[in-house]
């Protein structure tokens, strides 16, 4: 990176000793073709006020500028890795360059939705998607291979995968992947180890994608405890990785890189508030985690690498008993959850996925028992209520969705 901004960038005031000092770099965030980068400005501004803030790249040298942190560099190529400097501008001249930020691959950050219940009873093989990054309504993706209802949902940078459900009382041990980034029907992955079971939670980074628990009420258990996995850049049968703490059902999950935790569910007649988790890369039986308030089923999970999110749900087994609480936990320590925001209705059964600054909540039940399009979205980073995103192609509810750019990749 050069010691000092391009040509043209110097103003016929400047004055190096009233220029501003060098801004503290902090983190870049690639986007679809784009990259968000933050900084620390500094606290030596000089001889006047900072009137912009500048961010260049390398390779390639395009400039974004922006007010305050953080800076949006536009015009990148998805697929290539880059680094950022920052530099501040008064009217005396521009500092120094900051540090370069570590390395970011800008690229397409889409999220999927597939399967669910429609109108009713009516299961759907549909996979819409949209892109994270941006607001507005989903779009066809292709179909599942079975059209069926409470399905794992996770995914890797290029592949997003659809584990188990059920229709008609059948319930499905089928696995089903998709490339994330075009378009087409589902191709059959393998399946699960245990008997076919429906309203089960999924996690994953970018190596292994894990199914927790679920149920099954034609050939039994019931309930279960069932962890397994899939190695997700291959194909063919889950693993066998460890049990849940107790068996349950309907619960959300998230992950970061390294570990998966899934929180809330139902066993028999009552919602639980128990979280647990489990590191993806080794094998064995969760761990506790903390406790979720309130205690609720029918859950969604989302996350970033840092923090992981809970929304939704219900406190008892009926619509009506449906919140909008959404609550957050610090994936890499253990604790109970902390209060984020709202969603904008009491909602149950919604899909979810997530990018490194977004969580989305889609489709689900309302508490008059209607299912609905409307997708809600936060900023994972700070609390608040959601915002309205767009809606998805039909009302849809026991939904699974993932993302290439979740919390665990």
């Amino acid at each position: 990176m050069p010691l000092r901004p391009p040509a043209g960038f110097i103003s016929a005031f400047y004055d190096p000793l009233r220029n501003p000092n060098a801004p503290t770099i902090g983190t870049a965030t690639g986007d679809n073709a784009s990259a968000s980068v933050t900084f620390t400005a500094p606290s030596n501004v000089g001889g006047s006020a900072i009137s912009s803030y500048s961010a260049i790249s390398s390779p390639g040298a395009f400039i974004g500028s922006a007010a305050s942190s953080p800076v949006t560099v536009t015009g990148l190529t998805n697929g290539t890795a880059y680094t950022f400097a920052v530099w501040a501008t008064n009217s005396y001249g521009p500092s120094a360059y900051s540090a370069s930020s570590g390395s970011v691959t800008p690229a397409l950050q889409r999220a999927l939705f597939g399967g669910g219940q429609t109108g009713g009873s009516t299961r759907s093989n549909t996979i819409s998607y949209v892109s994270i990054s941006s607001t507005g309504n989903t779009q066809y993706f292709g179909d599942l291979t079975v059209a069926r209802y409470g399905l794992a949902c996770y995914a890797s940078s290029t592949r997003a995968i659809w584990a188990g459900g059920e229709y008609g009382n059948v319930f499905f041990n089928v696995i089903d992947y998709v490339t994330i980034t075009t378009t087409g029907n589902a191709t059959n992955f393998g399946t699960l180890t245990a008997n076919g079971r429906y309203s089960l939670s999924g996690a994953s980074n970018e190596t292994r994608g894990l199914q927790f628990a679920g149920y099954n009420a034609s050939t039994g258990p019931g309930f279960t405890n069932v962890i397994d996995y899939v190695t997700i850049a291959t194909t063919g049968n889950a693993t066998d990785f460890g049990d849940t703490s107790v068996t349950l059902s309907d619960m959300g999950a998230c992950s970061s890189t390294t570990r998966a935790v899934y929180a809330g569910g139902y066993q028999g007649s009552s919602p639980l508030s128990g979280m647990g988790y489990v590191t993806i890369a080794s094998t064995g039986n969760s761990t506790s985690f903390g406790t979720l308030s309130p205690s609720v089923v029918w859950v969604a999970g989302c996350s970033n690498n840092t923090r992981g999110l809970f929304a939704g749900g219900a406190t008892s087994a009926t619509t009506t008993a449906a919140v909008n609480n959404i609550e957050y936990i610090t994936i890499a320590s253990t604790g109970n959850t902390t209060d984020f925001g709202d969603l904008n209705t009491l909602v149950i059964r919604m899909g979810t996925a997530s990018s490194p600054t977004r969580g989305v909540f889609a489709g689900g039940t309302n508490s008059s028992g209607t299912q609905i399009n409307t997708m809600d979205y936060v900023t994972i980073a700070s609390e608040g209520n959601a915002t309205d995103f767009g809606d998805l192609i039909s009302a849809v509810q026991f939904l699974g969705g993932t993302s290439n750019c979740h919390g665990g990749l």
